[in-house]
């Protein structure tokens, strides 16, 4: 069947969303229960967000599974949204489920009316890195900082949409 996209909608993609991103940077990247914590908060800011044009998410399916998401969320400006939680089980990796899910987020934020994407990350993610070099974004700062159980490098990319 490959990757489908669609709409985070159906119960329990949210506590998915959460769950695998405990499970997997716990895993893969050894962070601590202080990331999944994030992420909860996170995506219970987006389950309980007022309504905004720039506000969705998204699932990825391989073979009727879920592999991934990713949350659109507004900026702090009318202009601006956010990629939120961008993941791909490691066992679904290389099927274009983040390429596609990026693209779904940049895709609803043009629709949207945004004429901005920003993100953070951190400099590990190194495959999510690609993805956003790939869909235009640009690296605008990076700082190294302690979280997660981890010393790591945050950064911010932010791409810029034509109009």
């Amino acid at each position: 069947m490959g990757v489908a996209i669609r709409a985070a909608d159906r119960p329990g993609d949210l506590g998915w969303m959460v769950w695998q991103h405990g499970e997997v940077y716990a895993g893969t990247l050894g962070w601590d229960r202080s990331f999944e914590a994030l992420v909860a908060r996170i995506v219970a800011d987006f389950a309980h967000a007022e309504p905004d044009p720039r506000l969705a998410g998204w699932v990825a399916e391989l073979d009727g599974e879920r592999v991934g998401c990713v949350l659109c969320v507004p900026g702090p400006e009318p202009h601006v949204a956010v990629l939120r939680i961008l993941l791909v089980t490691p066992a679904a990796r290389g099927h274009g489920a983040g390429r596609a899910l990026v693209d779904a987020c940049v895709d609803h934020a043009r629709r949207a009316g945004c004429t901005e994407v920003t993100l953070w990350t951190n400099d590990v993610l190194v495959s999510a890195r690609r993805i956003y070099e790939a869909a235009g974004f640009g690296l605008t700062d990076s700082q190294e900082h302690h979280s997660f159980g981890k010393d790591l490098v945050g950064q911010h990319w932010r791409l810029v949409l034509a109009r």
